[in-house]
């Protein structure tokens, strides 16, 4: 008869049940995920918050700017048609833009509040270019019709180079278009201001106010319209730096929750499986017919209850045999 000699098997079982322990692993899974989805939610917003800026406050404001100057250009127009040719058409277009380009600034002052200094410069020149405009027309209406041909020889040449100056403004960015624009406009206010004042002298040092008006709120839409185009280019360098931020700061927590969940899915199926095997070698160890088998018991739970019923069962079987 072969002796048997007593094999313990050690069964560790921390913590509760197997169901609880599987439960708490799952969640500790997914609470790893926590941290890279409250960085991606949280870069997210601050994305969307600066196009939000972009789209909403600084790219609108560059546009009513770059309005304004339209508009403006559009007055000084009309301005130069009516002291040429006496229309009063001319009169209701000069007015309807500037009453243009001052929406478009009190749409720039909602936008921007902190503009409001340039803003009101510029409402200031634009009223000084209206009683300025006003003072000339009582002039004009006592010297009566006074189109010459020297006038008419001006507005062709004028409108010769702006066609020219547009057919070729493809080629031109936003900023040179619009520099040239204004520079073609300044050599006909020359133009123009010595025609009306060969023409009637009186006029000389209106048109001279008028013009001096009129440069100082072109200075002021040009102030106004690179500052908020710098603020696009400042929003746009924020967002690039944000996104570098971000691939950055969600490559390293990607990295940490990649290494963090393959040590939990390491080491907590090692202590459900590991007291299974040692129950599964004390069952082989009684197939092959020695009962000798002990038991060091550790924790609570199902693997705990079912090694004690092994052991019982052992303990049965030996006094049997």
């Amino acid at each position: 008869m072969r002796v048997r000699f007593p094999k313990s098997f050690k069964i560790l079982a921390p913590g509760n049940s197997l169901r609880k322990r599987i439960a708490y692993s799952l969640a500790l899974v997914r609470l790893i995920l926590v941290p890279v989805i409250v960085l991606a939610v949280y870069y997210l917003f601050r994305m969307g918050s600066i196009v939000d800026q972009i789209v909403s406050v600084d790219a609108p404001a560059v546009s009513d700017a770059q309005q304004a100057s339209i508009e403006m250009l559009e007055a000084r127009r009309a301005e130069r048609n009516y002291l040429l040719l006496r229309d009063p058409s001319y009169l209701e277009t000069n007015r309807g833009a500037v009453q243009r380009a001052q929406e478009a600034f009190d749409r720039i002052r909602q936008l921007e509040p902190e503009d409001q200094p340039a803003i009101q410069a510029a409402t200031d020149a634009l009223q000084l270019y209206q009683q300025r405009f006003a003072s000339a027309v009582p002039v004009l209406e006592r010297h009566g019709q006074n189109p010459t041909d020297r006038v008419l020889a001006v507005i062709r040449a004028y409108e010769l180079d702006l066609d020219n100056f547009l057919k070729d403004s493809k080629h031109r960015n936003r900023k040179q278009f619009l520099e040239e624009l204004r520079k073609l406009v300044d050599s006909f206010d020359s133009q123009i201001s010595a025609t009306v004042q060969a023409g009637n002298p009186e006029l000389g040092k209106v048109t001279d106010d008028l013009q001096a008006a009129s440069q100082e709120i072109f200075r002021v839409i040009s102030e106004l319209e690179s500052r908020n185009w710098a603020r696009v280019q400042n929003d746009h360098a924020q967002a690039r730096r944000l996104l570098l931020q971000a691939e950055i700061a969600l490559g390293i927590v990607s990295a940490i929750t990649l290494i963090l969940s393959i040590w939990v899915s390491y080491v907590l199926p090692r202590q459900v499986i590991k007291p299974l095997l040692s129950l599964k070698e004390a069952v082989d160890q009684a197939a092959k017919g020695n009962y000798e088998i002990e038991f060091d018991v550790q924790g609570k739970g199902e693997i705990v209850e079912l090694a004690k019923s092994l052991q019982k069962m052992f303990a049965a079987m030996r006094q049997k045999s």
